[in-house]
């Protein structure tokens, strides 16, 4: 053996024992039927979900074993194909602009998770608590010296703060927007015992965990992969080791891309992952999607930070919802809204005089087209199905994907879900997040479905926003 080949295989060797014995965390999505469950009820005006018998959270996880003496072997990672980013229209230069700039520092989800030192916004940054009705069914706001009306549905916003606050969670945010024109509809939170904590929706403090799957999924579509690739792989449904990315007579979960999104099998986004992307290539993909980019709002938003390691298995890791990424609820339910929009982004608007900003294409329409057919697989077959199965809470077309990830100290348990509907023709993009302790009475799909029926509905009253 070489000089640099004992280099190479030194350092798999550290880091598969990094990987495997750092469990400060562990992600795990939802598998159909592990989702909440409970009575819905029906109160009066708000229609929303009535507070869940608490359920409890395993506080511990098996530790992942150590890898044997053979995976110990060099493993290079293939190289992709080299194949063109499809990024049609002049557009595409502004989101590519700041594409080469030196990487913003992202903090070490297991060392340093953000959560743990979330601040709210001051009073002065905080539209929402700031707004009154004006008599004629809207919320107004005075900002940089003018009165402003917001684009925000009293009504929705107030049935669903109502269910955040009714089930007592911890830390949650919920946004709807409209797709085709980015305003926002809704922005309910809620943190249980901390009156003074505001601005959870535009908070980057959670891990994207899963949801950024969405955008692995389209970096793989990119180089060439559809809905029915398929990718065989063992285990790695708490974790990612060396021997999930290599090929073996273990492997006998086969899985189409679509499929795998759906369930959000992390062993076949790794493997897709390590096969197929380089750090560049999926970082590319990210900024497009305004990971990394800040988010001009009019109340404060953290940036969404991402980073990519050029390092394979810790790549692998992050395609499959491993890695160091974080995302806010404000930007998850715009990155819904770019597959709602045939592949366009819209920048979140919240004041009702403020056209619509101009469209800026992020994926092709094939492969936002396929990206919807996958995400609806989540709701009809997949993570999500049970919940969005209850009886009377249905939100047909609806299209999404689950995500979730815990801490082990403190423990904590995120759950995402970000989606839309109805996919034939959008209407509402949401994104919700719920950070619950060892025990819960709601997690992030139910709300997100509730945030989508909400919106969907027909009749409305006109009365509410006469109070705030």
């Amino acid at each position: 053996m070489n000089p640099s080949s004992r280099i190479t295989s030194v350092a798999w060797i550290l880091a598969g024992i990094s990987a495997l014995t750092a469990a400060a965390a562990v992600a795990l999505d939802a598998t159909p039927g592990a989702v909440e469950g409970g009575p819905p009820v029906v109160e009066g005006p708000l229609a929303v979900v009535a507070p869940l018998p608490p359920q409890r959270v395993p506080a511990q996880f098996p530790a992942p074993a150590l890898p044997p003496a053979a995976s110990a072997q060099v493993l290079e990672a293939p190289a992709p194909q080299a194949q063109p980013v499809v990024l049609p229209g002049p557009e595409a230069e502004a989101a590519l602009a700041a594409m080469d700039a030196p990487d913003m520092a992202v903090p070490d989800r297991e060392k340093a998770p953000p959560i743990a030192t979330l601040r709210g916004l001051a009073p002065d940054q905080d539209v929402l608590a700031r707004a009154r009705p004006d008599g004629n069914g809207h919320w107004v706001v005075e900002h940089a010296g003018a009165t402003r009306t917001l684009t925000v549905d009293p009504w929705l916003q107030r049935s669903l703060e109502k269910m955040l606050r009714d089930n007592r969670t911890p830390y949650a945010a919920v946004v709807a927007l409209e797709p085709a024109t980015g305003r926002v509809l809704a922005m309910a939170e809620h943190a249980q015992g901390q009156a003074g904590m505001r601005g959870l929706a535009v908070k980057a403090a959670y891990p994207a965990a899963s949801i950024f799957k969405i955008v692995t999924a389209s970096a793989l579509v990119e180089r060439g992969l559809g809905p029915d690739s398929e990718e065989c792989t063992h285990g790695a449904k708490r974790g990612v080791t060396l021997n999930h990315l290599k090929d073996s007579r273990k492997d006998r979960q086969c899985m189409t891309l679509g499929e795998a999104l759906a369930k959000s099998a992390n062993g076949v986004f790794a493997k897709l992952t390590f096969k197929n992307l380089s750090a560049h290539a999926l970082k590319q993909v990210a900024e497009r999607f305004h990971f990394n980019r800040p988010l001009e709002f009019p109340v404060p938003t953290d940036t969404s930070l991402a980073a990519f390691p050029a390092e394979p298995l810790e790549l692998a890791r992050t395609g499959a919802g491993f890695g160091d990424v974080y995302l806010s609820p404000l930007h998850g339910a715009a990155l819904a809204a770019v597959v709602a929009n045939r592949g366009a982004w819209r920048a979140p608007v919240l004041f009702d005089d403020v056209a619509p900003h101009p469209a800026e294409r992020v994926i092709s329409e094939a492969a936002a087209e396929a990206l919807a057919g996958m995400m609806a697989q989540t709701v009809t077959t997949g993570t999500a199905r049970k919940t969005f199965r209850e009886r009377g809470h249905g939100v047909p077309g609806a299209v999404g994907k689950t995500g979730s990830l815990a801490d082990r100290q403190p423990f904590r348990d995120y759950s995402w879900f970000v989606g839309y509907a109805p996919r034939d023709n959008p209407r509402v993009a949401v994104a919700a997040v719920v950070v619950n302790g060892n025990l819960w009475h709601v997690r992030a799909p139910t709300v997100a479905r509730e945030a989508m029926r909400l919106a969907l509905q027909a009749h409305r009253p006109t009365h509410v926003a006469s109070a705030r």
